[in-house]
């Protein structure tokens, strides 16, 4: 089965139980070779997993095109790791760690996920694939490499709870990845997702506490799904034109409205703010123009145009 009861629970509750199901069939084990040629071309990869206290956490990892690649029909291998002090650097050099992975291309507004089980090998780590899909382009802004730049300060910074400046940081984001499981429910399967809009839709109520609007979009609620079987969440908000990464572990439940609308609510545990190395420096957006617009004046900066 492609669901769990999680999944199927928020599924019955909005009414696409047998759209679901259809979509579901997109989800197999093997790695196709357009998805193999596509996972070549990209220069990051972010990854779901929980760390050695249990909780969990959403990472990114960058090189040159071609540091993650497919090995095989169910495997891909990822040369390097994570800078010393990031929160997933030790459960990525562990053989069994269940992860989840998104890689997601702005140029082209493509993205694929894949799940699995973590293999150490010299250098790097392979992840042994149960779940390959791809997902539609639908809220992912365009944007253009512009540099790389190879010095970082790797942890700037690590809390509890958000600064001023990692408020105003969230509230500025476009993007951000949310990484769930299902522990217990799926063998503690792990998922890796991106969610988009623009700039505003991440609502910063507290220091220590975040909302989202959950747009529409394939009927699947794997995230929402694993929110119902399992609290704990990892966010990871990129900033795609300096390269910082702003990382944050914490609870997170989904609220419904009257009006069939759905929002998550998102607690705050710990905070770890990051300058990677290698990091690459991407263009301002394109937004995409299937982000609702948001209450009040819109934004001044990118375009909303293909």
């Amino acid at each position: 089965m492609a669901y769990h009861w999680g999944a199927q629970a928020v599924q019955d509750r909005v009414g696409v139980r047998e759209l679901a199901e259809h979509v579901g069939r997109s989800i197999g084990t093997n790695i196709r070779p357009v998805a193999a040629a596509f996972l070549a071309q990209q220069p990051h990869l972010v990854v779901g997993a929980a760390d050695g206290t249990g909780r969990l956490w959403a990472s990114l990892l960058t090189g040159a095109p071609g540091f993650v690649r497919a090995t095989g029909p169910e495997r891909i291998a990822v040369a390097g790791g994570l800078p010393d002090g990031d929160p997933l650097a030790g459960a990525l050099a562990t053989d069994g760690t269940r992860v989840g992975t998104i890689s997601l291309d702005p140029r082209t507004r493509r993205r694929m996920r894949l799940n699995g089980t973590v293999e150490v090998t010299p250098g790097g780590f392979a992840v042994a694939a149960e779940q390959v899909f791809a997902n539609c382009p639908k809220y992912l802004q365009k944007r253009e490499p512009l540099e790389l730049v190879a010095e970082g300060a790797g942890v700037v910074r690590r809390g509890d709870a958000l600064t001023p400046d990692q408020e105003r940081a969230v509230r500025a984001a476009d993007t951000f990845f949310v990484a769930t499981t299902a522990e217990g429910v799926a063998e503690g399967a792990v998922e890796a997702s991106h969610r988009g809009g623009l700039p505003g839709f991440v609502e910063v109520r507290t220091p220590g506490e975040l909302t989202w609007p959950d747009y529409a979009g394939n009927a699947m609620f794997l995230t929402l799904g694993n929110l119902a079987a399992d609290e704990r969440a990892g966010l990871l908000f990129p900033h795609w034109e300096t390269g910082a990464v702003l990382q944050l572990s914490g609870r997170a439940r989904t609220e419904f409205g009257r009006d069939g609308s759905r929002s998550v609510r998102f607690f705050v545990d710990s905070v770890v703010e990051s300058l990677h190395p290698g990091r690459l420096l991407w263009s301002t957006p394109e937004y995409s123009p299937a982000n609702p617009p948001l209450p009040g004046p819109p934004p001044h900066r990118g375009s909303t145009t293909r």
